[in-house]
């Protein structure tokens, strides 16, 4: 065996690994310079628009892909609702009810005073958080949570008030998702700022805004008759010249998630 040829071809071989491995590195270097220069322009362009984001979000969080199933009210669960509301039960999966007393809204919405009401006299309405009031519509909207996270804009998991011109609430609407489970590993969701960055790019933030909130929840990306595979999603709320709005980017994709109802909604956003 030529022991001397041998030892060359060793010494190529990892000559070669050595130069693959420092173009990997070079490499690596390049794209992280390349994206902490992408932050900074972001962050200028952000700043030039005079965008405030400086309350959002900014530690690394994970989530996963979850599935879950309409849920069907029972008789036995309906019958535990108060008497002074007439239900009715639309499939099994939607809850009309009519309030015999109507509940009088104050001139200033107290949300903590109407979280209450819904735990007691909604089912399992501790399941449920304020998300909007729309007073043009005549609506206020809660939705249902899991693990803390609002189910966002889902018309399986929401309550639904019915508002009086009088500032009344005269019915209400429920539907509810039950047997909400993981599907798929967690892993690393997009950052916040990445989120109001798809915004940004879409033009969806006027100049002077402020990032009021972000928040993750969950929205729907496939929706069967029966259950539905929600995806991790960044609720960002935009304040300009005093109104609000709500725009949903999808956290592990990056983009933003257009409504079948068409056009988003300017609504009243209440802390």
């Amino acid at each position: 065996m030529d022991w001397g040829r041998l030892k060359s071809i060793f010494i190529i071989a990892f000559l070669i690994l050595d130069i693959f491995l420092l173009t990997q590195l070079m490499n690596k270097q390049k794209d992280n310079k390349l994206e902490e220069k992408a932050d900074v322009s972001l962050e200028e362009n952000l700043n030039n628009a005079g965008i405030d984001y400086s309350g959002i979000p900014k530690d690394p969080i994970k989530d996963q892909y979850m599935s879950a199933n309409t849920k069907v009210f029972s008789d036995k669960e309906v019958e535990k609702l108060k008497k002074d509301q007439s239900v009715t039960v639309v499939d099994g999966s939607i809850i009309y009810s009519e309030l015999a007393h109507p509940v009088k809204l104050p001139d200033k919405l107290n949300i903590q005073e109407l979280e209450q009401y819904v735990k007691n006299n909604v089912l399992y309405g501790d399941q449920y958080g304020f998300g909007n009031y729309d007073e043009e519509a005549g609506t206020i909207t809660f939705y249902q949570k899991h693990q803390d996270k609002f189910l966002f804009k889902n018309r399986s998991a929401h309550l639904i008030f019915y508002v009086k011109e009088d500032k009344e609430i005269y019915s209400y609407e429920q539907t509810m998702l039950e047997k909400i489970e993981p599907i798929s590993e967690m892993e690393e969701v997009l950052p916040a700022i990445r989120a109001v960055e798809v915004i940004f790019r879409n033009r969806l933030l006027k100049p002077d805004s402020k990032i009021d909130k972000a928040e993750l929840g969950y929205y729907t990306v496939v929706n069967m008759e029966a259950s539905q595979v929600l995806t991790p999603t960044w609720h960002v709320v935009v304040e300009h010249d005093g109104e609000k709005e709500s725009v949903l980017v999808n956290a592990f994709e990056g983009q933003v998630i257009q409504e079948n109802t068409g056009n988003q909604k300017t609504v009243l956003e209440v802390n």
